[in-house]
């Protein structure tokens, strides 16, 4: 497989990781700091179940990382440029309809 192949296929692991309503939640939330899985779980308003597969999920894409503090684990992004991609996405994200649309850069 080519290089250019494997990070395409990389890429859309990571982007899939964040494609669901909950854990992009989860991500934006976590651009503040980390969080314990019990305040994720009230923040997504969803089972411990439900939560922790989210979050094994972003995990496995690379997307989060975590630590054991006590009885409590911990989850925090896995980098910092997370607001920069959301507001690129921002950019390009349908509005409402206009006469004329620009391009993000």
């Amino acid at each position: 497989m080519s290089a250019r192949r494997e990070a395409s296929k990389k890429r859309a692991e990571v982007i899939k990781a964040l494609a669901h309503p909950s854990r992009l939640l989860i991500a934006e939330a976590l651009m503040d700091g980390e969080m314990c899985v019990c305040d994720l779980k009230d923040l997504v308003g969803a089972d411990m179940s439900t939560v922790s597969k989210h979050l094994s999920l972003m995990r496995q894409a690379g997307v989060l990382v975590c630590d054991k503090k006590g009885l409590n684990i911990y989850y925090r992004l896995s980098c910092d440029c997370f607001g920069q991609f959301l507001g690129c996405l921002d950019r390009i994200a349908p509005k409402k309809a206009t006469t004329k649309s620009k391009t993000c850069c």
